[in-house]
């Protein structure tokens, strides 16, 4: 007699289908370890989100830290932007051409500290930025969860720093564009017939502006997402049978 047949001996056959049906079916993936891997995730975007903009300061700061402006920057060009504007058609000669070159390096001088510093911090932060992404492609925060903690600690107070940062910023750069060698500059340019000199804030202080602002949120949601990064990692770690590749 057959005993694996289904109508002498059902009940094997049940027993057959029930333990292939549990061999066969894939674990499951822990809450905690989908929450780890999201969060890992974001903190990725965060971090490459604060290197772009930090670049993108570093990148308007630097506008004003390469060129005087006026009448020397734009001479400075030579071919035909000499012809036009640093040249006989510009209106500049004499004693007015090299008033107009003192005024535009005075007021690069008075510009320069500023821009230097913020082409500084944002240089620094992108570089900061770029290294925790190295650090989450080694695996670091797995390895060392209180990496973790550190990045966290350090996104708070950047974010914090940059309320300062903004604050001296615009009222350094308002001191320059008030300044009597500002003003003189754009008379001066003005008698001439040129416009795009005056004392106020320019796009590319604008710009640097607008992209510190937008940090500082970037960064204060990297902490935020590196601090429950941590949390995460933790209870993995006391349970070996959640563990997901991090």
């Amino acid at each position: 007699m057959n005993w694996l047949r289904k109508d002498t001996c059902p009940h094997i056959l049940g027993l057959l289908d029930r333990k292939r049906n549990i061999t066969s079916r894939k674990p499951r993936v822990s809450w905690n370890a989908t929450s780890a891997d999201t969060c890992a995730r974001g903190e990725a975007c965060c971090q490459m989100l604060e290197a772009l903009l930090n670049l993108l300061i570093l990148a308007c700061s630097s506008v004003s830290y390469n060129s005087t402006g006026g009448y020397t920057g734009i001479t400075s060009l030579g071919g035909i932007y000499y012809y036009q504007y640093g040249g006989a058609y510009s209106g500049f000669d004499g004693a007015d051409g090299e008033r107009a070159q003192q005024l535009d390096v005075q007021f690069y001088q008075l510009k320069l500290p500023t821009v230097t510093a913020a082409m500084a911090y944002s240089g620094a932060l992108m570089t900061f930025s770029c290294l925790l992404l190295l650090g989450g492609a080694l695996r670091v925060p797995w390895h060392c969860p209180l990496w973790l903690v550190m990045e966290g600690l350090m996104d708070v107070l950047i974010a914090g720093a940059y309320v300062p940062a903004l604050y001296f910023f615009f009222q350094h750069l308002s001191a320059a564009y008030s300044s009597d060698v500002c003003k003189e500059r754009e008379a001066l340019y003005q008698s001439k017939g040129y416009s795009g000199f005056n004392c106020s804030v320019h796009g590319g202080d604008i710009g640097a502006g607008v992209f510190a602002a937008m940090a500082i949120g970037v960064f204060a949601v990297g902490a935020v997402l590196a601090f429950r990064g941590y949390r995460k990692v933790k209870k993995l770690k006391e349970k070996p049978t959640e563990m997901l590749e991090f």
